[in-house]
């Protein structure tokens, strides 16, 4: 929609001497909530949880039993419990906070007469913003200066259409939250914070989207069936143990034991963690999650869509070639450049203030090559914005009373405009595709003069073409190096770019990006049916002329395909793809807000390599958590099995272990799954290998099979010791303490077996993990003082044990654990050997 526009002025804003009396006045631009405190929120979610409460259970019946030395250490265990938890939780909060930080926005005032950048949250009222398409508006204020300004007032007032804004009264209100569609302003703030529109409607702009990702419902359905289990499971133990020796609140304690063991409470505390602390690394290395649980998707991108402009390219143009069609003259810029007319007209068909880097090229042209003192001495008075598919934009001048109009855009949609004949367009066509060739963005130029009414359409004026501009912008160092690192890791690159098909063709090449001889336009998108777009778009590597909506549609074409689809952007017009792909990625320095807040990741630098960052720390830490959960599953059911089978068996110690054991197995494996693991390094082909196959389950059934064959073998080493001892008539203490220290062990062992499934101890050792010396310490420690200290003893109703039935307890649990690392070798072996053959017959 066309607009007026305003002469700039000097504006002063703030004085930094008054900044400081004013934030003591104001506070600063930040949204306070009335929700409960953090520590009142983490309280209560620790006392609700399952086994907080089944330990509180077994607290007040050892109570109720008279034996206060078991109820002491139950409280012991609580707070043990609740402390871990609490540190869990803590440290991802901390984790959460300190990324809100690395996310705060950034916005541009007036301060003693100068512009300055400064934390949206340092905003005060009497502060001039300067906001230009793209940019979120982070306080209320009235508009001082404005060009061709439309804002999206959606999230206050519901309205879809962008609002004309000028500086008259009634139409000069800006809110907090709201985004500058189109144009340029100054504007004064006025409120701030809690005080803002947005802030007394209650709303607050949250860089945390909710709702579950799919890895979180698959955990949650496991944990449902495992609940499910565990409380059908507790009620055949009370009955079965009830039967055996009617005490129904002796029976009600071993119960107790199975549940706790069933209930896997680590996983989603390890979720949680894993996510929050990985998001927190990515931060420091430069790379935003503005949703933590986006993580879990990098893993298995397996097609990187990329904008050129910006994103492969320095986004630093120069103008290189100029064509004059009044005098059909080809020319690179140089001081004996012939054709000016055509550069005055571009100048001035481009912003007085450009923030665009192909008017900022075209003005440093005019500079350096022209005299267009009068050009820039020219009032404009009114201005069509850049528009239409392909678009164009338009500039109106007053010169001595005549209007005189200035336009520059797509060369095709100029052309059409200009009304040149079929035979001229087809050898403007030549030169453009010569220019296009080269790598060049082309743009037309046309002018023309007019008296009375303006049209409503810009194409509308008695057009006159003038020429072409070749501008070029070069590639950034480095990116073909990239794009090579994504091309081993199993990903595609697809190229979606607003140029000529031939500049993208020329740019594409240089960068290494593969298959990008053919090309598909955005029209061509736009026109083909569903199944014929999901088929080109897996084979093309390079689509030219794209625009929001097409860029939109083949997003959706590659998802539905089945691909885990990546988009880069920094453009207004990217929000709706960056918002469909599954990881959308802003530029942080160079995107738009609205860029920003609709993609997943931000590059805080621009830099491409940050991409091959994020994807390497999103498979590190998806698949330290998948070994994490299978550890877990591993552990658990060899306590479950331990806990049941002998009484369901009638073994004469039915009943080896209490809660009280089993609450200090949980101890050690939570600590363990979520602090351990989530601290263990990328394995070194991690980036040599494939994308992991999006599925509906996180683990194969065959990763299934391995971590349950893993603890029916702890399992059925286990239960021999215990029934050897047993039937050798060593007391039930004694049979006890062999099977709690061999499950210690067997834990201790597994743990460092789990570290990879495919690379053996050998060189898992060699990884880099500061926790591996304090979990050995640890463990060496608590086993040598179960062994050994008699009050500990008593505690656990555990007794010392022979030296030989000791190596003989580390024995079977390092049979029973490291067998895995036999079947690494051997599998790892014949993996290498197929291969090689399958290397051979190629």
């Amino acid at each position: 929609m066309p607009g007026e526009t305003t002469q700039i002025v000097n504006l002063k804003g703030l004085y930094e001497s008054e900044v400081q009396g004013l934030r003591n006045q104001y506070g600063r631009n930040i949204f306070i909530t009335e929700e409960s405190g953090n520590f009142r929120r983490l309280l209560l979610k620790m006392v609700t949880e399952p086994m907080f409460l089944m330990l509180l259970l077994a607290c007040t019946l050892y109570f109720i039993l008279g034996e206060p030395k078991e109820g002491i250490l139950m409280l012991v265990a609580m707070i043990f419990v609740a402390a871990i938890s609490f540190y869990q939780e803590v440290k991802s909060s901390r984790a959460l906070n300190a990324l809100i930080q690395f996310t705060e926005s950034k916005v541009t005032v007036i301060r003693d007469g100068r512009e300055k950048v400064i934390a949206t949250e340092e905003l005060l009222p009497g502060d001039i913003m300067i906001l230009e398409e793209g940019n979120r508006i982070n306080a209320d204020g009235v508009v001082v200066q404005q060009n061709d300004l439309t804002i999206d007032e959606s999230i206050i007032s519901g309205e879809s259409l962008p609002v004309e804004k000028n500086e008259k009264e009634n139409h000069n209100l800006l809110f907090q939250g709201t985004i500058i569609n189109s144009g340029k302003c100054y504007a004064k703030v006025t409120a701030i914070g809690n005080n803002t529109v947005l802030g007394k409607l209650g709303k607050s702009i949250s860089i945390m989207p909710s709702g579950k990702t799919p890895l979180q419902h698959q955990l949650n359905r496991f944990l449902k069936f495992m609940a499910l289990f565990g409380i059908i499971a507790f009620v055949i133990i009370w009955v079965v143990n009830y039967l055996n020796n009617s005490e129904p609140i002796q029976s009600l304690l071993f119960a107790l034991s199975l549940a706790m063991s069933i209930v896997p409470e680590e996983i989603p505390v390890a979720y949680s963690s894993f996510m929050a602390l990985g998001a927190y690394h990515m931060a420091k290395l430069g790379i935003i999650a503005r949703n933590p649980s986006t993580i879990e998707n990098l893993g298995a991108v397996n097609i990187i869509c990329i904008d050129k402009t910006g994103t492969i390219t320095e986004n630093k143009m120069a103008v290189r070639t100029i064509y004059d069609y009044e005098n059909n003259l080809l020319e690179e810029l140089s001081p004996q450049l012939q054709g000016k007319n055509v550069l005055r007209w571009a100048r001035l068909a481009s912003e007085s203030v450009p923030f665009d880097a192909m008017e900022k090229g075209i003005v440093e042209a005019c500079e350096m090559y022209i005299d267009i003192s009068r050009e820039t001495a020219l009032k404009m008075i009114y201005e069509y914005p850049l528009s239409g598919q392909p678009p164009m934009m338009t500039h109106v001048y007053d010169y001595g009373g005549t209007r005189i109009i200035a336009g520059k855009g797509a060369p095709e949609r100029i052309l059409k405009v200009s009304k040149i004949s079929d035979p001229e367009i087809l050898s403007i066509r030549q030169k453009m595709e010569a220019m296009a060739s080269r790598g060049f963005r082309v743009i037309g130029v046309c002018s023309a003069t007019h008296n009375g009414i303006y049209p409503k359409e810009q194409g509308d004026f008695n057009w006159k073409f003038e020429g072409l501009l070749a501008l070029y912008d070069p590639p950034k160092r480095g990116v073909r190096q990239v794009l090579e690192q994504w091309y081993r890791a199993g990903i595609q690159v697809k190229l979606l770019t607003g140029d000529f098909p031939g500049t993208a063709k020329n740019i594409a090449g240089q960068v290494g990006i593969i298959n990008c001889e053919q090309d598909v336009t955005g029209d061509q998108v736009m026109m083909a049916s569903d199944i014929e777009l999901r088929q080109f778009a897996q084979r093309t590597a390079l689509f030219a002329r794209m625009f929001p909506e097409a860029k939109l549609k083949l997003i959706n074409a590659l998802k539905a395909g089945g691909n885990i689809v990546a988009m880069t952007g920094d453009g207004v017009n990217d929000g709706p793809a960056l918002k469909s792909a599954h990881i959308g990625i802003a530029m942080g320095k160079k995107g738009t807000e609205i860029a920003k807040h609709a993609a997943d990741l931000i590059l805080t630098d621009d830099h491409l390599e940050r991409i091959t960052d994020a994807i390497e720390q999103g498979r590190r830490i998806y698949g330290n958590l998948k070994r994490a959960i299978r550890y877990i599953i591993s552990i658990h059911i060899p306590i479950i099995l331990t806990v049941t089978l002998p009484l369901l068996l009638g073994w004469k110690y039915a009943n080896i272990f209490t809660p009280i054991h089993i609450v200090f197995l949980e101890l050690i494996m939570g600590p363990t799954c979520s602090i351990f693991y989530e601290r263990e390094p990328a394995e070194s082909n991690i980036m040599n290998t494939g994308p992991r196959k999006a599925t509906p389950n996180i683990f194969s059934s065959a990763e299934l099979f391995i971590s349950i064959i893993q603890g029916i073998v702890i399992t059925i080493g286990l239960l021999a010791l215990y029934y050897f001892f047993m039937m050798q008539n060593f007391t039930v203490e004694y049979t006890r303490t062999m099977v709690f220290i061999t499950i210690l062990l067997s834990n201790v062992f597994l743990t460092f077996a789990n570290r990879s499934f495919e690379k053996t101890i050998a060189e898992t050792i060699r990884y880099k993990n500061q926790l591996v010396p304090l979990v050995l310490g640890i463990s060496v420690v608590f086993i040598s003082a179960l062994l050994l200290v008699s009050p500990l003893q008593n505690l656990f109703r555990l007794t010392a044990v022979r030296p030989l039935h000791f190596v003989f307890s580390l024995g079977i649990s390092i049979l029973s654990t490291m067998w895995f690392e036999i079947y690494k070798l051997v599998s790892g072996r014949s993996s290498i050997t197929r291969s090689d053959q399958i290397h051979a017959l190629s």
